[in-house]
């Protein structure tokens, strides 16, 4: 079992492979030996796990093969009565108080990969104790299984709605009458998500058009990725531009991150999207608290928050310490520069369909186009344009690489001088002029990421190019 790994968010692996009927069960049973070694002290209303799972292929019979392990291990679980969003297991955790729950995901990465998140009591991702804990307990106990029909007709498996009280909360946390009023023109992509319907149902009625794509299950994901970026949407990208729509938005794979198509045509970065949405919490909503963003956050977001006066937070990557920290902090909003992003008065989970929505409320509540907003925020703050670089890495260069960053960093980056370097997960090179490089190992994936920020688009990707040589210079 050494090759069963917890990375920055569960265990994924290719179907077939590492991902087999065999491994999911070990993997379910280290979880269950957990809750029941350590969440006796829990103080929950409902002594009861969830379990949600994904459209890809097999999901939904792997969440019923945790099931049976919880079930021979005597934990009662709501088991989904349909693939579901990440976030409304993690809501349905923390909404009723259970001890945990499971997610059977393997989120934005490729069709062959399937994964494991568990959400722990407080509706969040797991920490990093706790997964250590789980690859512990791996092999320690012999697997205990009840066959799923066993496990129902003695009710310690219950298949439950657990979307809809969900929606119902998103619903009851956005301004539904400032939605429906407004008159915009949307196109949705679900990318064969968990997403479904979910926002353009939540607007019906309204003076809006929402239109949608790819909002049908397809456990390929037609051939892309499932990750809201280019090029995955390109498609999004396109129609958002020859159809004249105000905006595009996208969820991924399980409908926790959120991409944002503009009516030229372009992406926005997770970045700028983090920016709008806490943009409009402060200057619309008028809500405030502190702000946390990872290692490879923006300076445009650093600014923000030193106009307003507000503490910012940097974590490394990985939500599981966005989680943590907004459960001991009064947070006003945390965010990845994937697009996944939590807010105050909700989960400490992303979510990918408040997201969008808030993003829209954003739009009716100031009444002006998307590009005017975003140039009134570069007129202000100045440009700031972020790129990443995934490569694949050879693995017996790996700590050479990291090893020649830290004995010999580079003293200036195309030109302009280092002056601070950051280790707090990977190595991060700030510039004089605030531009930066980051490379990092992925947690979850065998490649290198590179970052990289800049005034400019053409320098950004220039940064990204220097990265990667530097790296293939080892």
């Amino acid at each position: 079992m050494g090759g069963i790994k917890f990375g920055t968010d569960g265990w994924r692996a290719v179907i077939s492979d590492d991902f087999t009927f065999e491994n999911v069960k070990k993997v379910a049973q280290a979880v269950a030996d957990y809750v029941k070694n350590d969440c006796r002290d829990l103080k929950v209303k409902e002594d009861k796990t969830v379990i949600g799972y994904d459209t890809r292929f097999l999901s939904e019979k792997y969440a019923e093969i945790v099931a049976s392990v919880f079930a021979g291990n005597g934990i009662k679980t709501i088991l989904s009565d349909r693939p579901t969003p990440t976030p409304s297991v993690s809501f349905t955790i923390k909404d009723r108080a259970l001890i945990g729950g499971i997610m059977i995901t393997a989120s934005h990465n490729p069709a062959r990969y399937n994964g494991i998140k568990y959400k722990a009591y407080y509706g969040g991702s797991a920490t990093a104790d706790m997964t250590k804990k789980f690859e512990g307990y791996l092999d320690k106990s012999p697997v205990a299984y009840m066959p799923i029909a066993e496990a129902r007709s003695q009710g310690l498996v219950v298949s439950e709605d657990i979307v809809t009280k969900h929606m119902a909360f998103v619903r009851g946390y956005v301004n539904m009458k400032r939605l429906k009023g407004a008159r915009l023109k949307v196109l949705i992509d679900s990318m064969y998500g968990t997403g479904n319907s979910y926002i353009a149902d939540l607007l019906k009625g309204g003076k809006s058009r929402i239109d949608m794509i790819h909002n049908e299950v397809n456990p390929g994901f037609c051939g892309i990725n499932p990750e809201p970026i280019m090029p995955n949407l390109k498609e999004l990208a396109e129609k958002t531009r020859k159809g004249s729509y105000d905006i595009g938005l996208a969820t991924d794979g399980d409908a926790d991150r959120l991409g944002v198509a503009l009516p030229n045509g372009r992406l926005l970065t997770g970045h700028k999207v983090m920016t709008l949405i806490l943009l409009h919490l402060l200057e619309d909503r008028k809500m405030t608290g502190d702000v946390i963003q990872t290692i490879c956050g923006t300076f445009l977001i650093e600014k923000i928050c030193k106009k307003y006066g507000l503490k910012m937070h940097e974590t490394p990557v990985g939500f599981k310490y966005i989680c943590d920290l907004m459960q001991k902090e009064d947070v006003l909003i945390g965010g990845e520069e994937t697009g996944g992003v939590a807010f105050k008065d909700s989960i400490p989970e992303r979510d990918g369909v408040l997201s969008g929505l808030l993003i829209l409320e954003m739009l009716a509540s100031r009444k002006k186009k998307i590009l005017d907003i975003l140039k009134a925020i570069d007129k202000e703050y100045g440009s700031y344009e972020y790129r990443r670089l995934d490569v694949k890495y050879p693995d017996d260069k790996k700590p050479k690489l990291m090893a020649m960053l830290k004995s010999n960093p580079p003293k200036e980056v195309l030109g302009r001088k280092v002056v601070e370097v950051k280790t707090v997960d990977g190595h991060k090179f700030i510039c004089e002029d605030k531009s930066w490089l980051m490379l990092r190992l992925s947690g979850t994936e065998p490649i290198l990421r590179v970052y990289a920020e800049a005034p400019s688009e053409k320098r950004a990707f220039a940064i990204l190019d220097f990265g990667k040589k530097l790296a293939y210079s080892v």
